[in-house]
C-alpha cells in the first residue's frame, strides 16, 4: 500500500500554529490516512464527498479532487459521485464541484477530423464507407440512408479527390432519379432519390448527360426514367 506522507501544515503553519501542523501532518495524514482498512481510492472518494457536503469548494476541495484522480477515480466515475451526492445534499453545492472537477479532469477532446467537421455543417448524416458501389467510384465516397420509406432516400458523401463514374437509376414502374448536390470545403455530398428495385447503370454510356452534370456543380437535377 502506498504511504501517504504530508508536509502542507508544517510548510504553511509551521510557526503560527506547530500543534495544528503536527495533527494535519502526522495525525491526519500520517496516520488516518494509512490505516490500511479503507484502501486510497476509497478514501479520497469519502473525503471529497464529506468536503462537498460540507459546502467546501476551495482549494482543499481542489487538492483532494486531484488526489482523487491521482488514485484512480476516473472522469466517468467523479460525475456520477458528485451527481448522486448533488442529490442529497444540494444541486448548487454539485454544480460548484463540477467546476473544480472540469478543470482537474482536463483530458483534452479528440481532433476533430475532417469528416466530422463537415458532418457539423450538413443536414443529412455522412453515414459509413460506400464500399458496397466503390466500383463506380474512384477514391472514397460514404453513403447513409436518409429515408427507406416509399422512396428510398440516400445521402452520398465524396471526400477530397473523390470521381464518381455517373450512373443513373434505371426505373422499371416510372419514376427516375433525383440528384441535389451541394458543395462544402473539401467535401462534396448529395441527396439521391430513386424507386426501390431500381438498378444502376453508369452513364458513361450516355457522353451528353455525363458531360451535362460534370459542368453542373450544385442544385437539383431530374433525370427521365427510362433515358
Amino acid at each position: 500500500m502506498e504511504k501517504i506522507t504530508q508536509t502542507a501544515g508544517r510548510n504553511q503553519l509551521g510557526s503560527f500554529a506547530p500543534d495544528f501542523a503536527h495533527f494535519n501532518d502526522d495525525v491526519l495524514f500520517g496516520e488516518n490516512w494509512n490505516n490500511p482498512d479503507i484502501d486510497l481510492k476509497t478514501r479520497c472518494i469519502i473525503t471529497v464527498v464529506a468536503l462537498m457536503s460540507s459546502g467546501i469548494t476551495d482549494s482543499s476541495l481542489t487538492y483532494h479532487l486531484q488526489n482523487a484522480k491521482a488514485h484512480g477515480v476516473t472522469k466517468a466515475e467523479i460525475a456520477a459521485i458528485v451527481t448522486h451526492v448533488g442529490f442529497y445534499v444540494g444541486w448548487p453545492k454539485a454544480w460548484a464541484v463540477f467546476r473544480l472537477a472540469k478543470d482537474v479532469w482536463n483530458e483534452a477532446e479528440p481532433a476533430l477530423t475532417e469528416k466530422d467537421k463537415y458532418q457539423n455543417t450538413i443536414l443529412f448524416p455522412i453515414g459509413a464507407p460506400n464500399d458496397g458501389f466503390a466500383q463506380y467510384f474512384i477514391g472514397q465516397s460514404y453513403l447513409a440512408p436518409v429515408s427507406k420509406e416509399q422512396v428510398g432516400v440516400f445521402n452520398v458523401t465524396f471526400e477530397p479527390g473523390c470521381r464518381n463514374n455517373w450512373h443513373i437509376h434505371h426505373a422499371t414502374k416510372g419514376g427516375g432519379q433525383i440528384l441535389n448536390l451541394r458543395r462544402r470545403t473539401g467535401l462534396l455530398s448529395g441527396v439521391g432519390q430513386a424507386r426501390r428495385g431500381d438498378e444502376a447503370r453508369r452513364l458513361h454510356q450516355h457522353p451528353r448527360r455525363r458531360q451535362a452534370l460534370a459542368r453542373r456543380r450544385a442544385g437539383p437535377l431530374v433525370l427521365p426514367p427510362g433515358d
